[in-house]
Formats: C-alpha cells, sequence, structure tokens
C-alpha cells in the first residue's frame, strides 16, 4: 500500500483517499465545515488547510488534495496555525455572534472550532450583513445570518434525498441558500440537514427554544416507524422526550434519519392511554387493575378456548409478543396473527419475507425490480441507497405497480399483477437483464402479498428470482420490503396460527359467524374495527388510537422510549432498544401486562424478570439472542407447477400518507403539520395544472 507521512510519522492509506480521509483514518485531526464524508467534495470552506511537501509554498485545502506516495503532510506549522486563524476570522466577520439565543449553542462546530482554532480576538467593527429567514417547511427552523455558505445542505438534497429544493443564489458575499420559491423541502428526508448545518443556521422548528443540549438525558435505541431499524438517540428531560437524533450505523441506516422517526415524538405525550379502562353500559369507566383483569378472567371463563383469538400490532416488541403466544398457547388458543394487513407470508419459509440481500448491499446493484414497493414513504432510508446504486452503478430500475417520484430514473412496466407471468419468460427484458447483473435485486412490497392473491404474487415473485439466477450461493437478491417494525420479529418467533388456527382473515370471517366471540389486540390500530362485529375485544396499547375506541378493556401499554425491547429489522438484525423515559401514570411494560395478567387467569407464565423473558424469546427464536448479528435465510424454492392464479386487480398503495402511519405518528401536531402542507402542495399542483 502507498504511504505518506504526517506530521512526521509515516500511515498507510488506499489510492484514491484525499489528505482529509487519511487524516481521518488515523485520528488525526482536521477542522472542516464544508467536508463531509458522505457528500461530494465542496472545498470552499478552506477550514481545513494543511502544508504540503512537495508542493507550492502555502496552504492547500486537505479535503480536495489526492493524497500521494511519499507525500508529507503538516498540520501544525506556523503557516497552517495562522491561515486557520484567518479562514476563523473570515468567517466570523458577518456571523451575528448570537450564541446565546441560538439553539445550536453547545453543539455548534463554528463554536468548537473558533474556540479551539480561532485568534482570540477579532479586528473588525463594520456593521455586519442580514439576510432575510427563509420559509422551509414546519420542520426546518432557518436563520440565514448565520449561514457560512458551506452548502453541505445544498449537496444533501441534490446527492443523498435526490430532491434538488435548495441552491444559492448571488454571488460573493450576497450569497444565499434558499428554496427559490419559498416553499418547503419536499423530501421525507430533510431533517438531516440540521444535523449537517455546522452553524445554527438550519435548526429544528418544533425543538426551536426548547431545552439545551446540557439539560438533556440521552438513551441509545432503535426507531419503529418503519422496518429499517434505525440506530436512533433519545433526548429526554424529567418524563418528557424532546427529540430524536440519528446515531451512525453503517450498515442499517448510515447516519441519516427519516422525518417520521426524527419529528413524530412529540406524538407520544398526546392522547396516552395511562390507566386501565373497562366498558360498562356502552362507556368506557377508568378501572383498577384487578378490575381489568377481573373482566377478562370472566370472559374467557365463559367461552371455549377456540372462540378467542390475538393479534399483533405492527409496533410491537418481540418480548410482548411472546408473551402473549405463551398465554395463547396455555389457554388452548390457536387463532394468532400478526399481520394485520393480511400478507400472504409463510413463517416456515424465512427467507421469502426477509431483506436478503442486506440494507448497506442495497448500494451495490446494478439491476433492480420494485413489484408493488413504494421505498420512498415505506423505507426512506432504503430508497437513498437506491439512489446511490443508480449515481454510482448506473442502476438499471424497473417497477410494477403505482407510478412514484422516487428520485431516481425508473422504467415503469404498468400497474397489472398479471404482468409478472411475463416477466418469467426469459426473453423478456426485465429477464434479461436480471440474469446479466452481478448484483441483481428484486423488492417485493409488503402491500403486494396483502391481497387476495398474495400467495400467487409471491410465488411468481420468488420463481423469478430463481430463474434469472438473482439467488445464488454469493448473493441472494431477494427482498421483501417491510413498513412494520414488528412484523418480521413476529413471524421469527411464530406469532402465526397454530395447528388448526385461522389467520387475519378466517378471524374475521369467524367473528361474522359468531364464532370467535373475544380478540386480544396488541396495538393494533391499522385494520378496520369494525370487522370485528360484537366481539369482546381487549386493548392493549399505549395510545387512545382505533383500537381503544373500540375496546371493552383496555390495557395501558408502553412506548418504545419507554421500554427495553428487541426490535427485527427487515433484514433479520435484531436490536435492542432501551428505555428513555417511564411509562405514564399506571401503564406498564407490555410483556409484564401479559405476566401479571397470567397469574389471573390461573395460567402463569415462568418468567419474571427482563433476563427470563429474555432467555424465554431466545428459546423460542434462537438467531434473536445474537444482537446486531444477521442470521442468513436458507432459500426454499418455489415450485414452476403452482396452480394459484395471480388477479389483474392494479398495486395499490400500502402507505397513502406516509407522516400519519401508527398511534404515535397520528398523535403528532408536527405530523399533523406535515399532513397539512403536503395536502396544500397537492391542491397547487393541480390548480397550475
Amino acid at each position: 500500500m502507498p504511504t505518506l507521512k504526517i506530521d512526521g510519522n509515516e500511515y498507510e492509506f488506499e489510492t484514491g483517499m484525499s489528505v482529509i480521509q487519511v487524516c481521518d483514518m488515523h485520528g488525526i485531526e482536521i477542522p472542516r465545515f464544508c467536508y463531509h464524508e458522505k457528500l461530494e467534495i465542496a472545498g470552499n470552506c478552506r477550514m481545513c488547510l494543511v502544508e504540503v511537501k512537495p508542493g507550492p509554498p502555502k496552504p492547500q485545502a486537505s479535503c480536495a488534495l489526492p493524497a500521494v506516495d511519499g507525500q508529507e503532510v503538516f498540520t501544525k506549522t506556523p503557516m497552517v496555525k495562522k491561515a486557520r486563524e484567518g479562514v476563523m476570522e473570515f468567517l466570523l466577520i458577518n456571523h451575528p455572534l448570537d450564541c446565546p439565543i441560538c439553539d445550536q449553542a453547545g453543539e455548534c462546530d463554528l463554536q468548537d472550532q473558533s474556540m479551539h482554532y480561532g485568534d482570540g480576538e477579532s479586528r473588525y467593527h463594520e456593521h455586519k450583513r442580514a439576510v432575510e429567514d427563509k420559509y422551509m417547511g414546519p420542520l426546518i427552523k432557518t436563520h440565514m445570518t448565520r449561514c457560512i455558505h458551506c452548502t453541505r445542505c445544498i449537496r444533501f438534497a441534490e446527492d443523498i434525498a435526490g430532491v434538488p429544493d435548495l441552491g444559492a443564489i448571488y454571488r460573493g458575499e450576497e450569497m444565499q441558500v434558499t428554496t427559490y420559491l419559498e416553499k418547503a423541502m419536499a423530501s421525507e428526508l430533510s431533517g438531516n440537514v440540521i444535523d449537517l448545518c455546522p452553524v445554527g443556521a438550519l435548526t429544528s422548528k418544533p425543538y426551536a427554544f426548547v431545552a439545551r443540549p446540557w439539560e438533556l438525558k440521552k438513551t441509545e435505541s432503535i426507531d419503529v416507524m418503519d422496518a429499517v431499524g434505525s440506530n436512533i438517540r433519545i433526548d429526554s428531560r424529567g418524563e418528557s422526550v424532546l427529540r430524536v437524533l440519528p446515531r451512525l450505523n453503517e450498515a442499517v441506516n448510515e447516519e441519516w434519519l427519516a422525518d417520521k422517526s426524527r419529528y413524530a415524538c412529540d406524538g407520544l405525550r398526546n392522547q396516552r392511554l395511562d390507566r386501565p379502562y373497562i366498558r360498562i353500559d356502552g362507556r368506557l369507566e377508568e378501572a383498577s387493575w384487578e378490575q381489568a383483569f377481573a373482566a377478562i378472567a370472566a370472559k374467557i371463563e365463559s367461552i371455549p378456548a377456540d372462540n378467542i383469538a390475538a393479534l399483533a400490532g405492527n409496533l410491537a416488541d418481540t418480548e410482548s409478543m411472546v408473551a402473549l403466544k405463551d398465554l395463547m398457547t396455555s389457554l388452548g388458543v390457536p387463532h394468532l396473527d400478526c399481520r394485520q394487513d393480511g400478507a400472504k407470508i409463510d413463517a416456515t419459509d424465512r427467507a421469502s419475507y426477509l431483506f436478503n440481500t442486506g440494507i448497506a448491499n442495497v448500494e451495490l446493484a446494478d439491476v433492480v425490480v420494485l413489484i408493488g414497493a413504494n421505498p420512498r414513504h415505506e423505507a426512506p432510508l432504503i430508497n437513498t441507497r437506491l439512489r446511490k446504486a443508480y449515481l454510482r452503478n448506473a442502476a438499471q430500475i424497473f417497477n410494477l405497480g403505482e407510478p412514484h417520484d422516487l428520485t431516481y430514473p425508473v422504467k415503469q412496466l404498468g400497474t397489472d399483477p398479471t404482468t409478472l407471468n411475463a416477466l418469467l419468460d426469459s426473453k423478456h427484458e426485465v429477464a434479461k437483464a436480471l440474469s446479466k447483473a452481478k448484483h441483481p435485486l428484486i423488492i417485493v412490497g409488503a402491500a403486494a402479498v396483502a391481497r387476495e392473491d398474495g400467495e400467487a404474487i409471491l410465488q411468481a415473485c420468488k420463481l423469478l428470482a430463481q430463474n434469472c439466477n438473482v439467488v445464488r450461493d454469493d448473493w441472494n437478491g431477494f427482498n421483501m420490503l417491510h413498513y412494520a417494525a414488528a412484523r418480521v420479529g413476529g413471524l421469527d418467533i411464530g406469532f402465526v396460527p397454530q395447528k388448526g388456527g385461522k389467520d387475519i382473515a378466517g378471524i374475521i370471517d369467524a367473528i361474522g359467524h359468531k364464532d370467535i366471540e373475544m380478540l386480544y389486540l396488541l396495538g393494533v390500530d391499522e385494520i378496520d374495527m369494525s370487522y370485528f362485529g360484537d366481539a369482546f375485544i381487549i386493548y392493549q396499547g399505549h395510545h387512545g388510537d382505533i383500537g381503544a375506541h373500540r375496546a371493552d378493556v383496555i390495557l395501558p401499554g408502553a412506548a418504545y422510549t419507554e421500554k427495553d425491547g428487541i426490535y427485527v429489522n427487515m433484514e433479520g438484525r435484531p436490536q435492542e432498544a432501551f428505555r428513555a423515559i417511564f411509562p405514564p401514570n399506571m401503564a406498564k411494560e407490555d410483556w409484564k401486562i401479559i405476566r401479571a395478567l397470567s397469574d389471573a387467569l390461573g395460567h402463569r407464565l415462568p418468567y419474571d424478570t427482563q433476563e427470563q423473558m429474555r432467555a424465554r424469546l431466545v428459546e423460542v427464536a434462537p438467531q434473536l439472542g445474537h444482537i446486531n448479528t444477521i442470521k442468513p435465510a436458507k432459500w426454499k424454492a418455489a415450485s414452476a407447477n403452482s396452480t394459484l392464479t395471480i388477479e389483474d386487480d392494479k398495486f395499490e398503495k400500502a402507505i397513502l400518507n406516509y407522516y400519519m402511519t401508527d398511534p404515535i405518528s397520528r398523535a403528532s401536531k408536527t405530523m399533523a403539520d406535515c399532513t397539512t402542507l403536503i395536502a396544500q402542495m397537492k391542491v397547487e399542483v393541480k390548480e397550475a395544472a
């Protein structure tokens, strides 16, 4: 490997790296404002200046300087020190220096670097420039007088988000970063520009003037707003979650976070269930835990076990699903399902429901076929990887389903699912492209298999993968794109119909025929409650949403920020979430509620502590005992002689409103503001047309 010297010490590096990358790799600090390792190089802040030999006798920007074998780099010479002080002095000429009232104070790169690399005094006494603040929607608060023209936000919008809504107008000192037409940044990833901004020009509008960073308790956890499993940091104070920020995990979310995951946290404070309720004479009345358990016990004793069913919702942790499954099994109840959308997924065929390629490996793709999927709304951080595959590999991307603006060019194959039959022909252009590809991907949307003919569609997709060499010993390009955080975990632990049991469709049908009289809903809210007729409903959850309104007994549970739990993301990666705050009032952790209920029913579950609960979880699904490790699934071949038929009803959208998909986001004022804005933008587009 080539080597260079930095401050007299010799270091190895890979060909093609820049000097600043070599310094970062070996822990040598270089200040910077415009440079970011995930963005294109701009080289316009000049803060990363170093002295280089051989080279001209002047400082050079290390971000734009290629590392060369035999090169000598100096980061601490008088020339470098003076140059950095000069750059900092120029940056502060027009900066307002309003740190006491700036939300970025305490987390500001300009503050930190001016302390470390600045001169300590100013020679400028002239009036500073002033720039009018820009409107960027309900999520981003602007104070553009603070802007230092690093252009990170512009490059993120263009390169990562794929939404060229930000740009610069004018030149020199008059330059302004703007959305041109004073419109909101139309991206599900817009909040990331706040993290990227090295000063206080772009800050969080919902978080404005709420707290200082040193006041907050910081808890590392996992996001549940989609099935990506983004690594997050929950910042809380007292009993409130004040903000959610991304944590670095290159294998999952890199350092980005989707807007719903970042901003829906204010919904945790609204419409909460904080005590048990029992429906008496048509009205929900407050009750004690003992009264609620007694009402459930009385109902269970009055009906046979075959007349009881249980469903798990999209936000449930795996521990609570295991506990509920164990309780139902002890009662002799076979009717279980975690697929409240009716997805026709076989829980015994793990490779058919995992994102087998792995999230990070999406970037390697050279041919992609989307089937009934909209990754921009169902998994925005998967969509960024697909955009990266397009930009870096010139990936050819086909879409069979509703057309969407996915931020990269897509060849539309129509919306008719029967087109899948044509794709199975080896002469079809899609089959040819997949067969020739080095890293082909087939991405099947969860909504595509949540139809009456979902099993047939899944089998056709698997056949396409088999016929076109998408699944090989060294590569598995077959992927299911889930949007529910609990789905893979529920399938892994077998929260599906047991022997002789009914699935969600069978349960609904049985309720209509009075064959099922009692239904236990574990956070189930994304389903039409009118399906459940006159059945006795037990709802365990944390928000007064659809399920709670229909319930006969309400058991208040804990939200994801209020409990320790394991969530399995779409690629089958178990990740551990940690409690940031305690559940409100009388609410409890979900598995503990089920454990206490088992006592009242005379079927005591054999675990009393979190450790015992985890041991049981690993007993049920051994792969979940290896946190942050993916156990590859064995491919189960699909039969080419299937008699299943694909209907010609067009694919439907899995998500109608990205900003409101669960009880937490539906209770969020910020998400309501975003929903209103999107509706207004659609009206304006129609009027313009």
